[in-house]
Order: structure tokens, then sequence, then C-alpha cells
């Protein structure tokens, strides 16, 4: 479809922050998926940064990374999830970014000489970032979230330019979707329809007229409810959609199909014919995640594991790979710096499974060390992302290599061991934003490893977040002492993932990479599927056959699209 031809999508908030918008935007982009409809969503943040890679994880939570390599906001995560459809650097804009590109042209002159406004340079640029995405595979639809809250300060150019966007592409081509909160006031024992009233008007006040509001709700809204939220919204009841708490974030789509939202925005809205939504892949899985009985244990240690949304894509993939083998996947949140407590070790020993995500900087990083060594040494079952494979290298180095405190030059740049090292190309890089290896990178799988029997692969691509990398000038010393290679780069220049034989450990592999990025809920990462398969099996469990070596999938169901 061209882009004369692509429909556009916005979805706006409205009353409090943090109510669902990339859950919502990714179960529509499913749903219209599952109709033969090809999608695009994309997130607008109204923050300055100029993208979220700098930021903490409890600012932000994760920085979900795109196979062309965008740090981005995490909910990207969720449209990747949801639509199975690979978002990229057009995928999440800031208004850091924008005016960042705006000022650059400024100073390039490319103004010429004009005064540089809000209003119509700035909201040109995000008009335009719009643009590129409807011309990315030539989306049949664009998905558009706005960041923050109708009334925020910041929000106010990007709803400006959505604003006018109608005008320039046609009004029967957009439509605007208002996600707001229906509050239940205990003590007065209802349901309060005021602020989507106030909410709905603060969008008219600047020009948008809202098309369907959905309402988030700890319980599903009555249709008397409905009703007079449409009739503030001047909006038929059936544009008012119960967006109530649901225990499976998957199952959001099926609700938003029951309430026919699908042909609401097809039909009603944009005129459209498209077939029936095939979801019978979707509803299989979800069936399947309601049916689990066993249930394994597995500790994640980190040092933002008070914010569970710093680990998100983790936990996902995770659950991904439970679900695969007919297990609830329960997490024990491991703070790093409380390893080496007799209580947090004992604990440690009992789970089915230990899993060290990505990260960055020293604080708790002897407290992986710790778990690490705990994994080896008592055979439970290890998977190490990014920062969890140095960890794994620096703990094998320093007490099976005989390298008395190797360790990771980020962690001490004075050790005698740098098993960990930076990469010759990061050296003389100051910014921090950006500069990093990142996105989808080809992995070289070597015959007879865990690695190339989990993917059945000779060459995967998976996505990369990082500076430095297992030293090359110290690899014999640790692949004589045992450590295996299991995948490098296609030149054998970088080591991408590290493993111990299966004579020796259960399961106990390390990637450079971030494997969580691509995981799905019908195709779990290789790498997670085999470490929760491994946890199962030490638990008890019956173990589910991996893919064969030829590639050939047999997860219990596929997402039909």
């Amino acid at each position: 479809m061209s882009q004369t031809e692509t429909r556009f999508i916005f979805i706006t908030g409205g009353v409090v922050s943090s109510l669902g918008k990339g859950i919502a935007a990714a179960s529509i982009g499913r749903l219209l998926r599952s109709r033969g409809l090809s999608v695009q969503i994309q997130k607008f943040d109204p923050y300055i940064n100029v993208d979220p890679g700098t930021m903490s994880p409890y600012q932000h939570g994760e920085v979900f990374v795109t196979e062309d390599g965008a740090e981005t906001d995490l909910d990207l995560g969720h449209y990747e999830r949801f639509t199975d459809a690979n978002a990229s650097k057009g995928s999440n804009v800031t208004a850091g970014g924008i005016y960042n590109t705006v000022i650059r042209r400024e100073r390039r002159g490319d103004y010429l000489g004009a005064t540089v406004q809000v209003v119509p340079h700035i909201t040109d640029e995000i008009k335009q970032r719009i643009r590129v995405m409807a011309d990315r595979d030539d989306a049949d639809f664009v998905i558009t979230e706005i960041g923050g809250t109708v009334g925020d300060i910041e929000s106010l150019p990007f709803l400006e330019a959505i604003r006018q966007f109608p005008v320039e592409v046609g009004r029967r081509r957009c439509m605007f979707i208002h996600l707001t909160l229906v509050p239940y006031i205990g003590h007065a024992g209802e349901l309060k329809t005021k602020p989507t009233q106030h909410s709905v008007n603060e969008l008219r006040r600047i020009g948008i007229n809202a098309d369907m509001v959905l309402c988030r709700s700890e319980s599903e809204l009555s249709l008397d409810i409905r009703k007079k939220i449409a009739l503030f919204a001047s909006l038929p009841v059936d544009a008012v959609v119960s967006g109530y708490d649901v225990k499976d974030v998957y199952s959001v789509p099926l609700v938003f199909h029951d309430q026919g939202v699908d042909d609401f925005i097809l039909k009603e809205h944009f005129g459209i014919d498209a077939p029936p939504p095939d979801l019978a892949g979707w509803k299989a899985i979800i069936d399947r995640a309601a049916a689990l009985k066993d249930e394994v244990r597995i500790a994640l240690v980190g040092k933002y594991v008070q914010l569970e949304d710093a680990y998100l894509s983790v936990v996902e993939a995770l659950r991904h790979s439970g679900i695969h083998h007919g297990c609830r996947v329960k997490v024990e949140w491991i703070d790093s710096e409380t390893v080496g407590e007799p209580e947090v070790d004992e604990l440690l020993r009992g789970v089915d499974g230990i899993l060290i995500p990505g990260g960055f900087g020293g604080r708790g990083f002897e407290g992986k060390i710790a778990a690490a060594k705990i994994a080896r040494e008592e055979k439970i079952p290890y998977l190490g992302v990014c920062l969890g494979m140095h960890v794994a290298v620096s703990e094998f180095a320093r007490h099976v290599a005989d390298m008395p405190g190797a360790n990771s030059t980020e962690m001490d740049p004075e050790t005698p061991f740098p098993v960990i090292d930076l990469l010759p190309e990061q050296r003389e890089i100051a910014d921090m934003g950006g500069t990093m290896r990142l996105g989808a990178d080809p992995v070289k799988l070597h015959p007879g490893t865990r690695a190339y029997e989990a993917y059945g692969e000779s060459v995967v691509y998976e996505r990369h977040r990082h500076r430095y990398e297992v030293n090359n000038h110290l690899k014999k010393q640790l692949e004589t002492a045992g450590l295996v290679f299991g995948g490098t780069t296609p030149d054998d220049r970088l080591v991408e993932i590290t493993e111990l034989p299966r004579e020796v450990h259960p399961y106990y592999v390390a990637s450079q990479f971030h494997p969580e990025f691509k995981s799905r809920p019908d195709r779990p990462s290789p790498l997670f599927r085999e470490f929760v398969g491994a946890a199962h099996e030490r638990h008890g469990g019956e173990p589910v056959a991996a893919p064969s070596v030829d590639g050939a999938d047999v997860t219990a169901s596929r997402l039909n699209v």
C-alpha cells in the first residue's frame, strides 16, 4: 500500500500516565495484523533526551534495542512481541531527537535565515517522522502513540503536529483514540467518569476530537457507564471500549476484539473491508499459558531488581519459554549486592536456574560473580546475558583457569588478567549515547555446541548493546581450562557465546548479545528456551524437544499472521 493509501491511528492518553497506551497500541496492531494488514507502530516521547540510551533503568525501565541498532523505549518491545514485526530507528522519536535535528539544520543554514519556531518547524519535523513510517514496507496502517498525558507542556508540540496531520492527508485517513482512566472510588462505591470527561474536553480544547475512547478500569464497565461516557464524548457507544484489568496482558487483543474494536476501526471509521481475524494461534498461546501447572524458580540476579521493568524483555522471554515447556516461571528477584549473605546464598542453591542479565558499572558485580560460582559448582542451570557473560568468564578465569584477580577492565582497569576488555574501536569515544555496538549482527555457531543445537542453524542474527568483549589475548588460556566458545563473529574475531560442556554442567551458557529482544510468545529465544528447559528438568519436569538441527519448528503453537 502506498503512502497515499496508508491509514493513521493516533493514540493519546489522559488523566494519569502509565495507563497502558503501549499495550493498547500493540493490541490494536495485533488485531489489524490478524486481518491480513501490514502495521507499523511508533512511539513519540516528550522528554528532551535524544533517546533512552543514557537514562537509568530506574528512570525509564529497560532500553529496548531494535534490529537496526536504535536504543528505544520499552514499549517497542510490546509492539514487537504483539505484532511480530520488527521496529526500527524511526519507531521511537523523542522531543530531544526532533529538536536536535531542527537545530542542526538551522546551524547549516537550511532554513535560509528564517526564524525557527515550534510551529511550523518542529511540528513539520514530527509529521515527517510519521510519513517515514508510512513509507516503510508500504504499511497499511501506522499507529502512533503519543507519550505523556494530555495537558502536559512537553506533549504540546506532538499533539499540535497530529492535529495538523489530517489537514494534509485527509481526515478520513486518520483516527484518534484516547486512553483514559475511570477510577473506582471505594468509599463512594462507584466508578467515576468525570476524569474521562475532562480529559476528552482537554483534547478538544487543542483541536482534536477523539474517534474512540479506551477506558481503563479495574473491572469491566457496564453499558450504562459506557453510554454516559459516549454522550459526553459525542461518540456512539460502540466507540467507548472497556479496557479492564486482565491477568494476562496477551489477552488484551481478545478483550478488544470481543468488544468490536477492530470492526469499528476498519468498517465504521475507515470503511475498509478486511478478512475476519485469524486469532486461533494467539488464543492457543493464552490458553496454554492459563493451563500451566508446574512451576520453576529462576533467580534473576541484578542491580535494578527494585524496578521489574528494568528487565522487562528478560522476564517476557522467560515466560515465553515457560509456556513452551508447560511450566510457569517464578522469578526470584535477587539484588546482586546481597549475594554473599548466608540466606541469599541458600536461596540461590535452592532455585531451578540462575540468570544474570545485562547491565553497566561495578556496583554489585562481585555478587554476580558469587552467584555464577554457585551456579557452576552446584550444577544449577545458568544463563548469562551480555554483562552476564562477562561475569561467567571472569568467574571461570578466577576459579578454574588459574587467573587470580581476573576481571573486566570496566570494573577494574588494573586487573592482572583482563579477560574482558574494551573494544579497540571504543577507546577514543567520548559521547555515551548511541556509541556502543548496537543492533543485529551475525553470529557464527560452532557445530557440537549447545548454542548450535539450540538454534539449529550455523549463522543467526542477534541484537547487541555493549562496549566490552572477551579479550582475545587470554582466549587460549580460557579454552585450555575447559571454557567453550560456542559462537563467534563470522571472522572469529569476537566471542559471542561461552558455555561449559554437557558432561561438565547440565546447562551453563552465556551470550554477548541480548537474545531476549527477539523472543516471541510462540517462538521463545532458543537460549532462553533451553535454559528454562534445563531448569524444568532439574525441577523434575519432562523435557520438551528443541527444534531439530535443520531448523524445523516444534513449538506448541504458531501465531497465524
